[in-house]
């Protein structure tokens, strides 16, 4: 896993307000509040909610659909993301890859006894999951980045159209060796172990088109399901309930909204099923937040840590509630500068810049400064990366969070549309899109 080692927090004036003394602007958008179809109704299972505990390694997700899996297939607890710079010079070598990826990637999610060892040579398999791979809830989920389109003139106009680097908002301290990339993978498994095992596969087989350029674990604490039979979220590393108010994964119809580009986008006709993908890796200053008082850190997200309802929402509620910010205009119950006011203010036109998060709590031991290194894997996905991650992002700049969490790495990505059946391959659409240019008139 790559290490870093991101810039040192700012001390502020001694007798300073922790709401009036910002550390500059921006954050990762770390809880989204939506206004439609909100994750947690009775029987869900989707993105937001916490994993359950006691996760059956039987557990199978299908490589195979319209969509890849991965994006609205519900959450379990272990996660990694992995960026790679690619070696390819031409769409031969792009298509060899791919099948020979989407070969990899179907047998590590239906699992299976591994080949035979020739003792001379090479074991074929790690082995760290022993001789029969089970599929452990695993979903691997591709995506590329602008990197790859931008320095091959047979793909640069098929790039698409909102895809480019992330740049730095504000508040990022961005460290160029953990962002960006040729292309992204999404590994979620119900054990770290599944995952870790998955990637040395791929790196294993596909080293001569793809090199390491940076890796961070994650991971989802289990929560059981409250006494109403609904399904909590999971807490941050903050201690608060993290994607309360996540669009619902199963609704359909909002995430043909929401989520997957289709005609109704502006994109290349190869992207459609796809999405794009925002990560961000966000530290978060721990010991200082732990020193805040607890009404303080509630009005800085707009929550009840506790429950995770939102502030002045009254006994009994549930971070389910709907905030009513129409009777709070001055910002006297959640103040207006709250996480998740910003976020999402619940206006007719905020409703355009809801996206899907997906995200995981992550641990890297001790930073240069002495401090923990933990923090938030975000990651999102949306239709318009302009009207969504971004125009969130821009929101929040400035937000009284930003004193105890710093954006150091990620990236935008687009997710491949799925596999549509064993006869398929991750990318056809492009790599076809590529050919028909290369032998139309020009």
């Amino acid at each position: 896993m790559t290490t870093f080692k991101p810039s040192r927090p700012k001390h502020h004036p001694r007798g300073a307000s922790r709401r009036q003394v910002l550390v500059g602007f921006g954050t990762g958008a770390v809880a989204l509040a939506g206004g439609r179809a909100l994750a947690g109704s009775e029987g869900d299972e989707q993105v937001a909610v916490a994993p359950k505990g006691n996760a059956d390694q039987l557990q199978r997700q299908s490589f195979y659909g319209i969509h890849q899996a991965g994006i609205t297939t519900a959450r379990p607890a272990a996660g990694l993301v992995t960026a790679f710079d690619l070696i390819v010079q031409s769409p031969d070598d792009l298509e060899t890859m791919l099948r020979l990826l989407t070969e990899r990637i179907s047998f590590l999610m239906h699992g299976g006894e591994t080949p035979t060892a020739d003792p001379k040579l090479p074991p074929p398999d790690s082995g760290i999951l022993g001789p029969v791979i089970e599929p452990d809830n695993l979903t691997i989920t591709v995506s590329f980045g602008a990197s790859l389109f931008e320095g091959r003139p047979w793909l640069a106009p098929l790039k698409p159209r909102q895809l480019v680097r992330m740049t730095q908002f504000p508040n990022d301290a961005l460290d160029r060796d953990i962002c960006h990339g040729d292309l992204a993978i999404q590994f979620n498994a119900n054990l770290q172990d599944t995952n870790i095992h998955a990637l040395r596969d791929i790196v294993k087989n596909l080293s001569q088109f793809m090199v390491l350029r940076w890796s961070q674990e994650g991971s989802v604490p289990v929560a059981a399901p409250m006494e109403d039979g609904r399904e909590p979220t999971a807490r941050n590393f903050l201690g608060f309930h993290d994607g309360s108010a996540n669009p619902n994964s199963t609704d359909t119809a909002l995430m043909n909204e929401i989520v997957w580009v289709g005609p109704h986008n502006d994109e290349p006709e190869w992207a459609h099923g796809g999405t794009y993908q925002a990560v961000r890796i966000i530290r978060n200053f721990v010991e200082r937040w732990d020193r805040t008082p607890l009404r303080e850190q509630e009005e800085i997200f707009g929550r009840a840590k506790a429950t995770g309802a939102p502030l002045g929402a009254g006994p009994g509620a549930t971070e389910y509630d709907t905030p009513d910010y129409a009777s709070d205009p001055d910002g006297a119950i959640t103040p207006l500068d709250a996480h998740i006011r910003l976020a999402n203010p619940r206006t007719r036109a905020s409703e355009e810049n809801l996206i899907l998060r997906r995200a995981f709590n992550y641990s890297n031991g001790v930073a240069s400064s002495g401090q923990l290194d933990q923090g938030l894997l975000f990651i999102a996905y949306q239709a318009d990366l302009e009207k969504g991650f971004i125009a969130v992002q821009n929101r929040l700049n400035g937000e009284p969070l930003e004193e105890y969490i710093k954006p150091v790495g990620g990236g935008y990505f687009y997710a491949l549309p799925g596999v549509r059946d064993p006869g398929d391959y991750l990318g056809r659409s492009l790599v076809e899109a590529v050919r028909r240019r290369a032998t139309s008139p020009s």
